[in-house]
C-alpha cells in the first residue's frame, strides 16, 4: 500500500510539473505572438501607426495629409524587449543598419514601450487575423502579351508591402544603399474576391491621401494575384509572394 501510495504521489507531482512547464510555454508563446497586428497612437492631431507581421514592424507618422516619418526592419520580442534591426528610416538614414531594444509590455488592448523621452501606449487596431495577412514583395507582373513574366528584382533595392488584419503599408528601399525611396498606406478590406485601400498617407503626393482603390484578388498556391488599375490608372496584374 505505501508502495501505491509513493507511486501515485511521484505521478501527480510528475503530472503537475508537466503542466506547469506547458502552461510556460503557451505563456510565454503568446507573450510572442500577442505583439502581432497594428496599433495606434495619437500626439496631439499626430498620429503614429505600428505594424508588426512575420518578424517586420513599420512605424510611420502622418498629420492629417501630411506624411512626417517613418522607420522599419525586422524584430524579435525576447524577454518583454523588441529586439529590431533598422533596414530604413526616412528622416535619418544614418540609422539604417543599427540595432535597438525597447521595453515593452502587451495586453489584448494595449502596448506600452518604454523609451528615453517616457512610456508610450499605442492602442490595438487589429490583431492580424486576415486572410493575406503577411509581408509580400513583387514576384510576377502580366505584360501585354497577357502573360505573367517572373520579376527578379536585380541589387538590393526592395519594395515590400505588409499587411495586418485591417492596415496595410508599402516601402520601397535599398538597405545597403542606406536609401528611402517612398511608402504609402492606410486601411484595406478584402471580401469576396475584391481588395479595397483607403489611402491615410503617401510620402512622395498627399493628394492621393483619401483616394480609395479597388482591386480583384484572390489567393492562389500561397500568392497573392492583384488585378485592376493602378492609382495612375494604368491596368494592372501582378503577383505577390510572400517574404520568406
Amino acid at each position: 500500500m505505501n508502495t501505491l501510495i509513493i507511486f501515485l504521489m511521484k505521478t501527480i507531482k510528475l503530472l503537475m510539473l508537466t503542466m506547469l512547464t506547458f502552461g510556460i510555454m503557451v505563456s510565454n508563446l503568446k507573450a510572442q505572438v500577442a505583439i502581432t497586428g497594428a496599433w495606434r497612437f495619437s500626439e496631439g492631431s499626430a498620429t503614429h501607426q505600428l505594424l508588426f507581421q512575420d518578424g517586420f514592424f513599420f512605424h510611420s507618422v502622418y498629420e492629417g495629409d501630411k506624411f512626417i516619418t517613418t522607420q522599419g526592419g525586422k524584430y524579435e520580442v525576447n524577454n518583454q524587449t523588441i529586439k529590431a534591426s533598422i533596414l530604413f528610416n526616412s528622416s535619418d538614414s544614418a540609422k539604417v543598419g543599427t540595432t535597438m531594444d525597447v521595453p515593452v509590455s502587451v495586453s489584448a488592448t494595449q502596448l506600452v514601450i518604454e523609451i528615453p523621452e517616457g512610456r508610450i501606449a499605442f492602442n490595438r487596431v487589429d490583431d492580424s487575423k486576415a486572410a493575406i495577412a503577411g509581408v509580400w514583395h513583387i514576384t510576377g507582373r502580366m505584360g501585354a502579351d497577357g502573360k505573367v513574366e517572373a520579376i527578379h528584382q536585380a541589387g538590393t533595392r526592395q519594395t515590400y508591402k505588409l499587411l495586418t488584419g485591417t492596415k496595410f503599408q508599402w516601402v520601397a528601399i535599398d538597405p545597403a544603399k542606406k536609401q528611402f525611396s517612398g511608402t504609402g498606406g492606410g486601411s484595406y478590406t478584402f471580401k469576396d474576391g475584391k481588395y479595397i485601400e483607403n489611402i491615410e498617407f503617401f510620402s512622395r503626393d498627399n493628394t492621393r491621401v483619401g483616394a480609395s482603390l479597388s482591386f480583384d484578388g484572390k489567393l492562389e498556391n500561397g500568392d497573392w494575384h492583384h488585378s485592376g488599375l493602378s492609382s495612375k490608372g494604368a491596368k494592372i496584374y501582378e503577383v505577390w509572394s510572400k517574404v520568406k
